[in-house]
């Protein structure tokens, strides 16, 4: 567009710088005419023939170069669009794999035979199945459905945009093993992780099942919020996770947390986030996540590690009651903790014990920090790299 814009201006100051010796061309041979009637026989004068075979000059060269630029411009634009249509990434037939371990063929076969559902990892946008390759390998596989990906464009966009997914690597992340792309639906593979989530293990503990001192509950804090840490400001583009909850926390053999389904709101087309308990107060109404939003999110995470409490469970007490159902500072969960007079009271009673008073007064600090990652102005919220100082500060990792 601006070099059209230029092209009229040259064309449109050529005229204007042409257009009085053409006037004045004009105006001679008239003026020499009607002398040569009266006198029979004039000559021209030399300088008129010199000043229009000049014009002339001017004009031609005037209009190479317009055209010469013209023709520049459009095989530059011609070369860059070829460019372009050939450094576009190919749309592939099949899975798209991102591990040496996983065979495509295998793959699909596993696909086909998806019994062992692992429950606690569903979710109203697809479930998650375990699935054991021709080799041995063991993956977690999730189907999303339904997905509307019919276009090519979408398709080669999608398929873009997990390849960026496969390629991220960080201890606290899942990294996406393959994407297996289908008609109404799409697959993301996973490495399988024995442990579970962190929704299992809490449910666990509540059930006396399984013991988690404090020292293990920090290390999982800080795991999740070097995950946040490390989408939210070491990829680039960032990423947000946009529904950072318990059963998208994984937790291997060690307890290092390893967050999941990160980003699949803004990289799926029609894949839409329900909203649950931990989900941020800015985002129930548009939908609209930020970093805050992922922030508020652990907030509520950090307090179902230190209360062993599920909120949903405290939601439906504070339903029986009657109590008011907002949802800022963590639903009924956080409006529980705000009424609660000492709060070491609040602490769950599995880690707490004699000679604990120091890991007690760590609990009490954790507990405050969990009530500014979940306050109601997003704002107020720390970002994922200030959160991660303030948490460190607790213990040395």
């Amino acid at each position: 567009m601006a070099f059209f814009t230029f092209t009229i201006h040259t064309l449109l100051f050529l005229f204007l710088f042409c257009f009085p010796f053409f006037s004045g061309a004009n105006c001679g041979v008239q003026t020499d005419a009607i002398v040569g009637s009266s006198q029979h026989f004039v000559p021209f004068p030399k300088t008129s023939h010199f000043k229009y075979g000049f014009q002339r000059i001017l004009l031609s060269v005037a209009l190479g170069v317009v055209t010469g630029l013209t023709a520049a411009f459009l095989s530059v634009l011609f070369i860059r669009s070829l460019l372009d249509y050939l450094n576009r990434t190919p749309l592939l037939e099949g899975p798209l794999i991102f591990c040496p371990k996983i065979d495509a063929h295998a793959l699909q076969s596993a696909l086909l035979n998806q019994t062992q559902l692992l429950g606690s990892s569903s979710s109203p946008n697809g479930k998650c199945y375990r699935a054991i390759l021709a080799n041995g390998f063991t993956v977690t596989v999730k189907r999303l459905e339904p997905i509307q990906c019919g276009r090519r464009e979408t398709r080669r966009r999608m398929q873009q945009q997990m390849a960026v997914l496969g390629g991220l690597k960080h201890r606290n992340v899942m990294s996406l093993r393959a994407y297996v792309s289908e008609i109404g639906s799409c697959c993301l593979v996973y490495d399988f992780v024995a442990t579970g989530s962190l929704e299992d293990a809490m449910r666990k503990v509540r059930e006396n099942q399984l013991e988690l001192k404090w020292e293990v509950r920090l290390r999982i804090a800080v795991g999740i919020a070097r995950g946040l840490q490390f989408l939210h400001f070491e990829c680039n583009p960032r990423i947000l996770h946009c529904n950072l909850k318990p059963s998208n926390v994984l937790l291997d053999a060690e307890f290092e947390p390893r967050l999941a389904d990160f980003g699949l709101t803004n990289l799926i087309p029609d894949f839409h986030t329900p909203a649950s308990l931990y989900t941020a107060p800015e985002c129930l109404n548009n939908s609209r996540f930020t970093d805050k939003s992922d922030i508020y999110s652990f907030g509520v995470i950090l307090r179902v590690l230190l209360t062993g409490r599920d909120p949903s469970e405290t939601e439906q007490a504070s339903s029986d009651r009657g109590d008011g159902s907002g949802s800022g500072s963590g639903g009924s969960l956080g409006r529980w903790l705000e009424q609660s007079v000492e709060p070491r009271e609040v602490l769950d009673k599995s880690i707490r014990g004699e000679g604990m008073e120091e890991e007690e007064e760590e609990m009490v600090l954790a507990l405050r920090i969990a009530g500014v990652c979940t306050s109601e102005l997003a704002e107020d919220r720390p970002c994922s790299d200030e959160l991660l100082v303030m948490l460190t500060q607790l213990q040395s990792f």
